[in-house]
Order: C-alpha cells, then sequence, then structure tokens
C-alpha cells in the first residue's frame, strides 16, 4: 500500500522487469536477488540506492 505523500512507489517483479534481466551481466552481479535489483532499476530507469560493491562495480548505475 503506497502512502499518499510518499515519494516511494512499489514496484512488482513482472515480465517487463524478468525480459530485463538478461541485460544484467551475471559475471558482474552473481547474485540473483541484487540482479532483480538491479534489473528492476534499468527497467524503471533509476539508479540503484546500494553499498554492495559488486553491483557498485558492475555497469548499473549506483548512488551511494
Amino acid at each position: 500500500m503506497e502512502e499518499e505523500n510518499s515519494v516511494l512507489i512499489e514496484i512488482s517483479l513482472d515480465k517487463n522487469v524478468v525480459k530485463t534481466l538478461v541485460r544484467v551481466d551475471r559475471k558482474q552481479i552473481p547474485d540473483l536477488p541484487d540482479r532483480i535489483i538491479a534489473a528492476t532499476a534499468l527497467y524503471v530507469q533509476v539508479p540503484v540506492i546500494s553499498k554492495d560493491r559488486k553491483i557498485k562495480l558492475s555497469d548499473i548505475q549506483t548512488i551511494w
């Protein structure tokens, strides 16, 4: 449930995110949960907020 004044939105894991998974290099981000997060960010065209070293070293745009 989204709060009325929230800047955050919930993104469902749907076929569009799954299709975007192929754009996330498994060698750069080996953990599936992290690849799903990266694919979701790519799909909605936002950077990932993460301190995860592998995500930060990947081609995925990150903040933090």
